[in-house]
């Protein structure tokens, strides 16, 4: 998969896991991968992107004594999504158009 496309794959599913609610590295990895290959040496430079952004912000809490980095989504993440959904049903379309004129040239 190209990685420009890829990646605005992964950013899309991480957003959609943190609009569900806030998150953390590991949590966000195992509720990714089961749809798409995910490890969190490839998820933490998307965090920090998407921070940097100001798509999502960032915040420690204590658990079981030690603190722990949460990812939340932003109103700017929100809008993010609505546009990349809107970006992939033009996707949606290119295919099957392609789907039906290759469908075509093979009858």
């Amino acid at each position: 998969m190209e990685s420009q496309f890829r990646r605005g794959i992964l950013d899309a599913c991480v957003l959609a896991v943190l609009e569900r609610g806030e998150s953390y590295g590991y949590q966000l990895v195992k509720d990714i991968s089961q749809f798409i290959d995910i490890t969190e040496s490839t998820l933490y430079p998307i965090l920090k992107r998407l921070e940097a952004s100001n798509q999502l912000e960032v915040f420690t809490q204590e658990h079981n004594g030690r603190l722990r980095k949460y990812y939340r989504i932003t109103a700017a993440g929100k809008e993010r999504i609505t546009q990349l959904m809107s970006e992939w049903e033009e996707i949606v379309k290119v295919y099957q158009f392609i789907q039906k004129e290759r469908c075509e040239s093979h009858e």
